[in-house]
């Protein structure tokens, strides 16, 4: 039975770009690509670009299980929801029961947080961590239980090709609270570093992931299914010196020096972000040593260095205040 795909998140960062390259490339033979869609604009985009836009609500267990099994669903690319865990185990549960029925591997790929591996969240942060250690699955159940097959999410960049969100929210976090105080803040001390990524090279991976489902091989799953789409790894006093000075540049700041947030600065950047205060650091600072070799074992490579996140400062800070001013 062919492989049948649905993406989940056509209208996001991710999941638009996936979009965009999944019509375009030349995949090994598969059945149909489905993209889950929240409205008829959605679905007359997702249909310009090749895909069968399918509409229901992944919260209903009963829509999950009958949208799996009536279109042979075998492969889901879960790209929209990573706090919480209730959709994602009905269409594993639908998955399963479609394994079942037809004998037919199935996959289900979800993309969530590096934060989970980082300072954040308790991870180990002395040393580097693999995402092809065969301990990792340990590590995080010391922090929290999780799901299948993932690709971990980190610091991305680039412009999106999808017809929704072009641009990635980590980088809008920095400059939204930037520009509310006239200022970039850094909310850790010393000179902590962050996995980062190229857009490009992120739905490469995902791409690599599938071609590897498509032609019957084994990519790994469960407790050996991590995956980490990052080039390298970069000092966040460097992102923010480089965001600070094109923000100087462009008048958006009141100069390009970045200072260290205390308590009220937080709430202010907090107000900012309309978020807790105690939410800002996760989303503009941290630890996180998380490493990638997993993606190479099946013949995955990145193209962009970790630094051309620097070298782009310029281009990725227009993009967001464009899209604020939207």
């Amino acid at each position: 039975m062919p492989h049948n795909i649905l993406l989940t998140g056509a209208s996001g960062y991710l999941g638009g770009d996936l979009l965009a390259e999944l019509v375009t490339t030349d995949l090994p033979e598969h059945g149909k690509l489905f993209a889950l869609v929240r409205s008829s604009e959605q679905a007359g985009a997702v249909k310009q670009l090749g895909a069968e836009p399918l509409t229901l609500d992944i919260r209903d267990e009963d829509a999950v299980r009958e949208a799996v099994l009536s279109h042979e669903i075998t492969t889901v690319f879960f790209l929209i929801d990573a706090v919480s865990s209730a959709s994602q185990k009905l269409f594993i549960k639908a998955l399963g029961e479609l394994k079942k029925k037809t004998g037919t591997d199935v996959h289900f790929l979800h993309t969530t947080g590096a934060k989970m591996f980082s300072s954040h969240s308790g991870a180990p942060i002395d040393r580097n961590l693999s995402d092809d250690d065969p301990e990792l699955f340990a590590v995080q159940k010391a922090q929290r239980a999780s799901l299948a097959r993932f690709q971990q999410r980190y610091f991305v960049d680039g412009n999106g090709r999808g017809f929704g969100n072009p641009i990635s929210i980590q980088t809008v976090a920095i400059v939204q609270a930037a520009k509310a105080l006239r200022r970039v803040y850094r909310t850790d001390a010393g000179d902590p570093i962050w996995p980062v990524a190229h857009i490009a090279d992120n739905t490469s991976l995902y791409v690599q992931i599938l071609r590897t489902i498509l032609t019957g091989q084994d990519p790994g799953h469960g407790k050996h299914g991590y995956y980490l789409a990052s080039s390298g790894s970069v000092p966040w006093n460097d992102i923010y010196h480089a965001f600070a000075k094109v923000l100087a540049q462009r008048g958006v700041i009141d100069d390009a020096t970045v200072q260290d947030a205390d308590d009220e600065i937080l709430q202010k950047m907090a107000d900012a972000l309309k978020c807790p205060k105690d939410f800002v650091a996760p989303q503009l600072g941290g630890v996180c040593t998380f490493v990638a070799e997993h993606g190479r074992k099946i013949g995955w490579k990145p193209t962009y260095k970790a630094e051309d996140i620097l070298m782009a400062a310029d281009e990725e800070v227009n993009r967001i205040l464009q899209h604020l001013k939207a």
